[in-house]
């Protein structure tokens, strides 16, 4: 449990959902952690449950100066060390493609993809002072198979999974580690309003060979473990955590 001691990590979208997972998970393994998400009352309450003197860090990552006074802000709480990146804040819209608006596609482009970017561009050089860190991108199995009515998610979301590959090869021999999670479906808000439709959880979990609903934990403990010395040789990689669902047939729930 003390796999992280001692050492940093921002966590994006980190007030809710798989982001406050990760932040809980990091926070438990050591390591002291920066939350960042627009929602300062959804922020304070994630670090309320974390003992290691958390940074609560208001930031809207879809602007174009978000990001990197976002890093700035943990860096000057950190002392300027930074062990982990966790870009997990995004957005999802469903609808049939020809119905997106510009500002739609824009937005979810800005959210989903500039800001784990711009993240990632301000975030690289104190990984670099110490030849040493974890960028960890959280993707979705929509990036890897598609789903429909997500075209424009899962560009972007595939997007995430081209970006940790190109930073594995530029930055793997300073000692830089990228990664990406793709999950399936999980305990989230938007999950919870797909489910409660009638007959909706009955599709969902017809096409999860494990016949369950994944929690936000347990894309939590792969944070960990890609954050941690036991993945020291791990970079480049898409990891689904999905219960299966990459591995069978082309089949979605109809949601």
């Amino acid at each position: 449990m003390a796999a992280l001691a001692g050492r940093t990590a921002i966590v994006t979208g980190a007030g809710r959902g798989i982001g406050a997972a990760c932040a809980r998970a990091l926070d438990a393994a050591g390591a002291r952690v920066a939350l960042v998400a627009r929602s300062v009352d959804e922020l304070e309450a994630t670090a309320s449950k974390l003992i290691n003197d958390p940074v609560v860090v208001q930031a809207d990552l879809g602007t174009p100066d978000g990001p990197s006074d976002a890093v700035a802000t943990a860096l000057a709480a950190f002392d300027g060390r930074l062990d982990v990146l966790v870009n997990n804040a995004g957005m999802g819209l469903r609808k049939e493609l020809r119905t997106y608006t510009v500002d739609e596609l824009d937005r979810m482009w800005n959210v989903n993809v500039r800001s784990a970017l711009l993240l990632t561009a301000a975030a690289i050089g104190p990984m670099l002072d110490r030849r040493s860190g974890s960028i960890i991108n959280v993707s979705s199995i929509s990036g890897r198979r598609g789903a429909p009515h997500r075209a424009a998610y899962s560009a972007t979301k595939a997007a995430l999974d081209g970006m940790v590959r190109s930073l594995a090869m530029e930055y793997g021999p300073q000692g830089i580690r990228a990664n990406a999670i793709a999950p399936g479906v999980v305990e989230t808000d938007m999950w919870t309003s797909n489910l409660a439709m009638p007959g909706v959880e009955d599709d969902v979990l017809g096409v999860i060979p494990i016949r369950r609903i994944s929690a936000p934990d347990e894309i939590a403990d792969v944070v960990v473990f890609l954050a941690s010395d036991a993945a020291s040789s791990i970079t480049g990689e898409v990891i689904s955590v999905d219960g299966g669902m990459h591995g069978t047939v082309n089949l979605w729930p109809k949601v």
